[in-house]
C-alpha cells in the first residue's frame, strides 16, 4: 500500500529566480521488512507521483521488501510550450527542440529538491550507495543531472526516454564519487516527444566521459514497455 506525504508544497521559497516549494510532496511505498534501500523515481511532464507507482510489482525485485519507493510530485509551474498552462513540471520547456533553449535554472532548482530527498533518506540511516535515482522523460533529465553531481556515491541512475541538456556543464560539475555509478538509459525508437537522437547523444557523451552506462531501445513511442521493465528489473537487481 502506498502513502501520500506532503512535505511542504505550500511553503515556497525563492530559488534561481522562481518561487518553489521548500520540499516536495511524495507518494511512497514503505518497505515491508527492514528498510535497507531507497528508490526515488521521478515522473514526466504533466504527470504526478502516482504515475509509476503501479510498476513496482512488475519489477520482481529480490530486495523489494527492504526498499522504500519514493515518487515525488514535481512543482506546479507554467510550461511555455503548452501556452503557459500550469502543470507539474521539473522545469519549463521553452522550445520543442529541447536542447536549443533550456530552462537551466529550473533543472538546477529541481535537482536541489531531489538532493534534499536523498539527504532525508540518509538521515533515516540509508547509506547513499543504497539509494537509486530513476526518472522518465523530464524526470530522467533530473535523475541524470542530480545523480552525476551528487557528492556521495549512489547505487545507480535510470533515465527512461530522457536526454541531458546540461551536458556542457557536466565536465566541470560532475562528482568523482559517482564516476563509477552504473547508469541505465532506455528509449523508444519512434518517440515523437523526445527524439531518440537526443537520448543517444547523451548516452554517447556519458560513454565518452567513461561512465558505466548501458543503452537499450525498443519499438515504442514516449512510453514504457514490458521488455524495458525487464531490463530495469535486471539493472536494479544487480545494484541492490
Amino acid at each position: 500500500m502506498s502513502a501520500a506525504f506532503n512535505l511542504g508544497d505550500d511553503n515556497p521559497f525563492y530559488l534561481f529566480g522562481k518561487f518553489m516549494p521548500s520540499e516536495l510532496s511524495t507518494v511512497e511505498i514503505p518497505p515491508q521488512a527492514t528498510h535497507s534501500y531507497s528508490i526515488i523515481w521521478l515522473h514526466g511532464l504533466g504527470a504526478d507521483g502516482h504515475d509509476f507507482e503501479g510498476i513496482v510489482p512488475e519489477l520482481h525485485l529480490h530486495a523489494a521488501p527492504s526498499i522504500r519507493f519514493i515518487f515525488p510530485n514535481a512543482p506546479v509551474q507554467s510550461v511555455t510550450i503548452n501556452g503557459g498552462m500550469k502543470m507539474r513540471a521539473w522545469y519549463d520547456i521553452l522550445d520543442m527542440t529541447l536542447e536549443r533553449k533550456v530552462d537551466s535554472n529550473g533543472i538546477y532548482q529541481s535537482s536541489a529538491l531531489i538532493n534534499a530527498l536523498i539527504e532525508r533518506e540518509v538521515e533515516k540511516g540509508i547509506a547513499s550507495e543504497n539509494i537509486l535515482l530513476a526518472g522518465f522523460s523530464q524526470g530522467g533529465v533530473i535523475a541524470l543531472h542530480a545523480g552525476l553531481r551528487y557528492p556521495h556515491k549512489l547505487a545507480g541512475i535510470i533515465a527512461l526516454s530522457a536526454y541531458l541538456p546540461t551536458l556542457p556543464q557536466l565536465e566541470a560539475e560532475r562528482s568523482t564519487a559517482n564516476h563509477a555509478t552504473p547508469i541505465l538509459m532506455a528509449h523508444g525508437i519512434i518517440d515523437p516527444v523526445v527524439a531518440i537522437e537526443s537520448g543517444k547523444a547523451a548516452f554517447q557523451a556519458l560513454k565518452a566521459l567513461e561512465y558505466p552506462v548501458e543503452w537499450h531501445d525498443y519499438v515504442m513511442e514516449h512510453a514504457v514497455c514490458q521488455e524495458e521493465i525487464a531490463h530495469i528489473s535486471t539493472f536494479i537487481n544487480t545494484v541492490f
